[in-house]
């Protein structure tokens, strides 16, 4: 391995995860919690460098709030003043949708960050030595800034109160299976009839194993635990609202990481489809959308996970006053809807996972839907898909960038396409 060397930088700009930049004549030089304009004294490795000082501040640097920051990976911004920070992210879709040849009007950046994140994966790791079961040798938290590390953490600020019990009982589940000696990660959201809790990484359990797991569950009254998506124990169904609908959510299913970037994104997505009375809901989830939407036009909603579709059925029975909803489990990645099944929408609505949705925007730019409304979580596959659909005879006529990953490098987006 290279020998690490000290050095005196000059940062010239952020990168797109979050990195100061130097650029240097061998190359650029990324330098985590750096900020522009600042003279940094780092340890650098070839192209990665770690902090060691700041020897010229930034005028837009404050005090971080968490005592983590620099060694969690959690966070990259809580020392950048808002504002700049705000541009800079705006920017990241400004800058995506150039480089495929877009101009459009790009919104000011939405803040969606609410009472904060209602939903978190924590991992339990190992960390050596010889104590007994290995229960003073494990860390419970978030991996570390660029590393597989995991970083034990009591308390994190970002969370929404909601989740004040989460981590608790993340270290007492882990602790209760410290004695498998495997990595865990243990997702855990905020519902509304408390927190739902599924462990990952295990392996088969005793019985004994499982009971204790369950006495755990009690203990810490979470409204569900399951393993690996199996039933370990539930008190009350994990239920959120959307809309008028109340959706009993799938073990770890996935959900918008705030409650307010949820209804943020759903009221532009509304907005946005305007009196359309047919709409397609692909990538659906369990109805984050589609259940809003079916408050007044019909929706066909399509998702590769079947327990989602399932869920969604689930709230559409129990809800009064919707129009007709379909749901069908399949792959859109393999199985996109083709032109011909498109011709019953007159409104798309796509929401992707962080790959994007380029088989299905091919499909769509062949197709005569007058209306798709595109919603991302990555402005650089968003607009690889933006662009198939421009293509196609759609245009982009407005993004609005939405920040629910507060402090973070990660945007959300939605975009309006019309024929």
């Amino acid at each position: 391995m290279p020998k690490l060397n000290w050095t005196e930088l000059r940062i010239d700009r952020i990168g797109h995860r979050g990195d100061g930049i130097a650029d240097t004549p061998d190359g650029p030089v990324f330098v985590p919690l750096a900020l522009p304009g600042e003279r940094v004294e780092v340890e650098r490795q070839g192209e990665r460098a770690r902090l060691v000082s700041v020897l010229e501040a930034s005028p837009e640097r404050i005090d971080p709030f968490c005592r983590h920051v620099g060694v969690c990976g959690g966070c990259a911004f809580q020392h950048w003043q808002a504002e700049p920070y705000r541009a800079w992210k705006r920017g990241l879709v400004v800058e995506a949708l150039a480089r495929v040849g877009i101009e459009t009007e790009v919104a000011a950046l939405v803040d969606a960050h609410g009472e904060g994140r209602r939903r978190a994966t924590f991992h339990a790791r190992g960390t050596g030595g010889s104590a007994p079961k290995g229960l003073d040798t494990l860390a419970v938290g978030f991996a570390g800034w660029r590393s597989h590390a995991v970083v034990a953490i009591d308390a994190c600020p970002i969370l929404a109160p909601a989740l004040a019990g989460a981590l608790p009982a993340a270290w007492a589940l882990a602790q209760a299976l410290a004695p498998v000696a495997k990595p865990l990660d243990i997702q855990v959201t905020a519902t509304e009839t408390g927190l739902d809790v599924d462990v990952r990484g295990s392996g088969p359990l005793k019985p004994r194993s499982v009971a204790a797991l369950a006495e755990l569950a009690g203990a810490h009254k979470l409204a569900r635990l399951t393993r690996h998506g199996e039933l370990v124990l539930q008190r009350e169904p994990p239920l959120l609202t959307m809309g008028r609908a109340r959706v009993p959510l799938p073990p770890g299913s996935f959900l918008q990481a705030t409650a307010a970037g949820e209804a943020t994104l759903a009221a532009l997505v509304g907005e946005a489809v305007g009196r359309a009375k047919s709409i397609a809901d692909l990538f659906s989830g369990v109805g984050t959308f589609g259940l809003r939407l079916a408050e007044r036009a019909r929706v066909a909603a399509y998702e590769s996970s079947a327990p989602a579709i399932e869920a969604l059925g689930k709230a559409v029975r129990g809800t009064s006053g919707l129009k007709p909803v379909t749901g069908e489990a399949r792959d859109l990645f393999r199985r996109p809807l083709l032109p011909l099944e498109l011709k019953a929408f007159d409104a798309v609505v796509f929401d992707p996972p962080r790959q994007g949705a380029e088989a299905q925007s091919a499909q769509l730019a062949a197709s005569k839907v007058p209306l798709v409304v595109g919603v991302s979580c990555d402005p650089v596959t968003f607009a690889r898909d933006a662009a198939l659909l421009v293509k196609g005879g759609y245009r982009l006529e407005h993004v609005t960038p939405v920040d629910q990953f507060r402090y973070s490098a990660h945007v959300e987006l939605v975009g309006v396409f019309r024929r």
